[in-house]
């Protein structure tokens, strides 16, 4: 075969992945532009498409025992994800103590779940051979953090950590919970993609501070939950205003209601607005989350609220 032949054979099969045809013209054959397709052809091309593309897909199976998850996302990281993700938590817990709640922490490179709610220790096994959850302040608690050392950094290339978060997912044994919430990684890359699919979500929270760069990759977020079929709970608007301590004055740091204008273009709906605060950032240090340390703070009340609309847009729970 010459160096042509090569050429047009690796065309047609690249356009073939991306959606294309190739006709015979002259005894030959060139490429076709999905453009140039009749509405029949075109609408065949896309259900091929869709059948090729499902096939790779892992079918949805519930977590046992698990009624409805909820994932915490952001399209980048140090927006304060994880510490929206523990106080949300505790706010579900506080808001309904009937409620059992389980936090899951899927952060496979940057699990900060153990260090926020004060939990060291390896998970014992149950006699079904699952890992245990390890609790504090009422919240079943599960994290990559646990089955490494805290200083030891995860190096791992993409089909590890997707085996990692497959673990995370089907052999832990939570009991029954009413909600799960998730603390996604950062990104919308194969770890969001391999929960969005693998297991039934019942909404998603995605969290951004006002500022630009960080509203982009919240945007992000928010479509590719979009893509996977994922309902959109709303956004939080986190660090959304400094107060000084002293003088009171209030500093839009990293710019005002930034995440309610991409709302408004998105047709999304703001759940709150969580403030920068000093309190917040020092109790989720200490393992001392506010919602539980300071439940009476203006701070606490913010997330307690967020938790209220969480569950006033979820879909009613399985019977």
């Amino acid at each position: 075969m010459g160096s042509w032949q090569h050429v047009l054979l690796f065309g047609e099969v690249l356009l073939r992945r991306c959606g294309g045809v190739t006709a015979p013209v002259g005894g030959s054959r060139t490429l076709v532009s999905r453009r140039q397709l009749s509405g029949g052809e075109s609408e065949t091309l896309k259900q091929r498409r869709a059948q090729m593309m499902s096939r790779g897909l892992p079918k949805q199976k519930p977590i046992e025992g698990v009624n409805q998850v909820i994932v915490v996302a952001s399209g980048k990281g140090g927006v304060g994800k994880s510490t929206t993700a523990v106080n949300l938590a505790l706010a579900l817990a506080a808001n309904d103590s009937s409620k059992a709640v389980g936090l899951l922490d899927v952060d496979v490179y940057g699990p900060s779940i153990p260090k926020m709610m004060n939990l060291k220790g390896i998970p014992e096994l149950s006699q079904s051979n699952l890992m245990k959850p390890l609790l504090n302040y009422g919240i079943a608690c599960m994290s990559m953090g646990f089955l490494v050392e805290e200083t030891a950094p995860v190096v791992w290339r993409g089909l590890m950590v997707m085996s990692a978060i497959e673990k995370l997912l089907r052999q832990v044994d939570w009991g029954q919970l009413d909600y799960l919430v998730v603390d996604m990684p950062p990104g919308t890359g194969d770890a969001q993609l391999s929960v969005s699919q693998n297991i039934p979500v019942s909404g998603a929270v995605i969290v951004s501070t006002p500022q630009d760069i960080a509203l982009m990759d919240a945007r992000k977020s928010a479509e590719m939950f979009r893509k996977v079929h994922v309902p959109i709970l709303g956004l939080i608007q986190n660090m959304s205003v400094f107060q000084c301590p002293q003088c009171k004055h209030r500093t839009h740091i990293f710019g005002a209601d930034g995440a309610r204008k991409l709302a408004q273009i998105l047709d999304l709906d703001v759940l709150g607005d969580i403030p920068l605060h000093l309190n917040i950032r020092e109790t989720s240090d200490t393992g001392q989350p506010i919602v539980f340390s300071q439940p009476d703070s203006d701070e606490a009340k913010a997330y307690l609220k967020i938790a209220e609309e969480v569950v006033r847009r979820l879909p009613p729970p399985a019977e």
